[in-house]
């Protein structure tokens, strides 16, 4: 019998519109329960050609460089948002407002403010929205998880999340958009930091008070055009201890200025009996530590196993997973709960909720003090 379509439009098409658009083309071919068919209707853009040239890359029936205009289409149900931040608030408005299901890449907003109006309206309008934190959806995160809800580590007493990347170490590298507030909100801060504290309250729990530290090594780059130098107004390196409402400590690391590093998204978690360790660089594996005696020592599961969330419907145990699948689990269960009828997580009640721990970061940065989320 066949499935109901689902219709997809897709704002923005660069990195992330990539990773997306994949996810959409593959869910429907790995996931035998899936009670929809994406069908990849529409990608929009600024560029008309750049745009065109992309729905017909990534499998898109059609392009447009309005999306007012795409989302007020009768013949559309999901508004997938892959643009800067600097737009999510317009589109995301005009999306629920349509009465649109909406996905949208994190950080939800540039601020609080806009954080919260998202989620009002989404609210209001009684939609199925979701923020997209992929690295939730690593079977191996999802492992993590597992075990610390069944108390196998006890108690938890310290997170320590750590998300290192390299590629503005030079400084004539240009000042892109993510190197401008106004378009992008803020450095690494939001950009890789809000992805350790994503992780930090999925596996721990809400933060309560932050300790912030933010810095800008390189104060000034070249323009893209070749006009001349630009401002970098946004930070390129963050740091943060964080106290939970649970009373677990932690710290959250996040930096564009670490050789080396490509995109090494860490974090490890200790208990009262044992602790978890996840590396993003070898995502398909977990470390695992519980005291079962004198001879007890770290473990690695390799998460490839049937038995592990989401790796039924891809390739035999040991035949490893890669980083576009978490994109993949991502829709996969948004489309679960929208034909539930159920919240998918995490959602704008989590963007918000990110956008207030980001915000006490930067409010401490400033004021050298603890702050209260």
């Amino acid at each position: 019998m066949p499935k109901p379509k689902l219709n997809v439009a897709m704002i923005g098409y660069q990195f992330m519109g990539r990773a997306h658009s994949n996810a959409w083309r593959q869910v429907a071919r790995f996931f035998e329960d899936l009670p929809y068919e994406p069908v990849l209707k529409v990608v929009c853009g600024r560029n008309a050609d750049a745009v065109s040239k992309a729905a017909e890359q990534f499998g898109f029936e059609e392009s447009s460089t309005s999306w007012e205009e795409v989302v007020a289409r009768g013949d559309l149900d999901v508004i997938d948002v892959c643009t800067p931040g600097d737009s999510h608030l317009p589109i995301v408005l005009g999306a629920a407002a349509a009465g649109k299901t909406i996905l949208c890449e994190k950080p939800l907003a540039n601020s609080v403010a806009e954080a919260r109006q998202m989620r009002d309206a989404a609210e209001a309008a009684g939609i199925t929205h979701m923020l997209c934190h992929n690295y939730r959806r690593a079977p191996a995160v999802q492992l993590a998880k597992r075990i610390i809800d069944e108390g196998r580590i006890g108690r938890i007493h310290h997170y320590r999340g750590t998300y290192l990347q390299d590629w503005i170490v030079d400084p004539e590298f240009p000042r892109v958009w993510r190197l401008e507030k106004a378009k992008a909100g803020s450095g690494a801060l939001g950009d890789i930091g809000s992805h350790s504290l994503d992780l930090g309250r999925f596996l721990v729990g809400e933060i309560a008070e932050v300790s912030g530290l933010l810095e800008t090594f390189v104060k000034e780059r070249p323009l893209e055009d070749g006009s001349g130098m630009g401002a970098v107004d946004v930070d390129d390196a963050a740091l943060a201890l964080v106290r939970f409402e649970n009373g677990a400590i932690g710290s959250v690391e996040g930096t564009r200025f670490a050789p080396g590093r490509k995109n090494y998204n860490r974090f490890e978690i200790n208990g009262a009996k044992g602790s978890v360790v996840f590396d993003l660089e070898r995502m398909n594996e977990l470390e695992v530590y519980e005291e079962e005696g004198p001879d007890s020592g770290f473990k690695t599961i390799l998460a490839t196993d049937e038995a592990h969330p989401y790796i039924a419907a891809w390739w035999p145990p040991g035949h490893i997973i890669g980083y576009e699948h978490t994109f993949t689990h991502t829709v996969l269960d948004l489309l679960r709960a929208l034909h539930e009828g159920v919240k998918p997580t995490p959602n704008f009640e989590d963007g918000l909720a990110n956008q207030l721990v980001l915000d006490a970061i930067e409010r401490s940065a400033v004021s050298r003090k603890w702050e209260d989320v």
